[in-house]
Parts: structure tokens; sequence; C-alpha cells
């Protein structure tokens, strides 16, 4: 009868290339979890004493997704609304579309028009939305992701949800914070990211 010299190969791949895997997500949630404490500890709003009261959702490296980009030519732009009832104006400079588990998703990213008159800023892109934990486990105005003109390569980017923040509004009073439009709010949860500030504003 013929050996099989292949068998115990294959399964030292097998285990060799899940371990890769373990691995490279054991590297991911480390990397997420040192961004969290670097954005906890730089917190420019909240203080010391009250950093405690800032949550986070469990990593979970399946809402980091690569997006397909869609560039939109906006030269009119748009008045979005902000928390505080003053509008800010901004312009579509993107569709991106994606996939989360079973779910197709289409969101647009938009720049600000202030801050495209700045030099340290005229990159800067934004991306507000608004999901089926809003106003529950997460903030009731919206969360954000932040992200520049130079991460858009060959119409693809890459957005990572365990990112999402909350708006200044979220902690304090006295902020213009601007308001996911209605095309930006999703029917499904995004339950990672910032959760709900656990402290009370006053």
């Amino acid at each position: 009868m013929t050996k099989n010299y292949y068998t115990p190969i294959l399964s030292i791949m097998l285990v060799l290339s899940f371990g890769n895997v373990l691995a490279q997500r054991s590297s991911y949630i480390d990397s997420l979890r040192a961004y969290q404490k670097s954005y906890v500890e730089t917190h420019e709003v909240v203080g010391k004493e009250d950093k405690k009261f800032i949550r986070f959702y469990e990593v979970d490296e399946h809402f980091r997704v690569t997006a397909t980009f869609e560039r939109i030519v906006d030269n009119i732009g748009f008045d979005m609304n902000t928390s505080s009832g003053k509008k800010s104006i901004y312009y579509k400079y993107g569709k991106v579309t994606f996939r989360i588990k079973d779910s197709v998703i289409h969101l647009f990213i938009y720049q600000s028009a202030s801050l495209m008159k700045s030099e340290k800023y005229k990159d800067y892109l934004f991306l507000p939305f608004g999901d089926a934990t809003t106003g529950l486990e997460s903030y009731g105005g919206g969360r954000y992701l932040d992200l520049t003109i130079g991460d858009i390569k060959n119409n693809k980017v890459i957005l990572d949800f365990n990112k999402a923040y909350n708006p200044y509004c979220a902690y304090t009073t006295g902020f213009n914070c601007p308001l996911p439009p209605l095309e930006n709010l999703l029917s499904i949860p995004i339950p990672v990211g910032e959760k709900n500030y656990a402290k009370a504003i006053h």
C-alpha cells in the first residue's frame, strides 16, 4: 500500500496558516486597544478625572472593511445640521460602498468648506453616521470617522468602524457638532467603536 506523505505536510501547513491568522488577529486587536488608550489619554474635552467614563465596544475586525469609492464632483455644497441648530457648509466628496456581514452599505463622505481653506486640513474628509445603536448604546447624535484624500487609493478606501468616535457634544455643551445627514443613517447596528459617554452632561 502506498503511503501518503502529503497528509502530515498538509496538516502542518494548515496549523501554521491558522497560527498566522490568530497572530494577525491578536496584533490587530492589540493595535486597536493601543489606539483607544491613546484616544482617551489625549482627549481634549474630557478631563483627567472623567476619562474613566469613556467606553468602547469590543474590537471586531469584521467591521474593518475595504470600501469601493466613487468620486462625486460637488461645486454647490449644502448646509449640514449641527447639534446647536446652526448650519455648517459641506461638500459631498464621494460615496463608499461595502459589505458588512449580509448587508451592502452605501455611505457618503464629506468635505468641510471651512477646513478646505486651511493648509493643514485641506485634505481632511469626514464620514458621520448613525446606526441602530444610535441613541441607545452609542451617542444619539451619531459618530464620526476621519479620513484624508490620501487614504483613497485606486478607488478603494479602508474604513475601520472600530475607530468610530463621538463628537465633543457627547461630553459637554457649547459645541456645534455636525449631525449625520439622513443618507448616512443605517438601519443595521455597528456595535464597535466608542459607546455612549457614561457620565451625565450638565
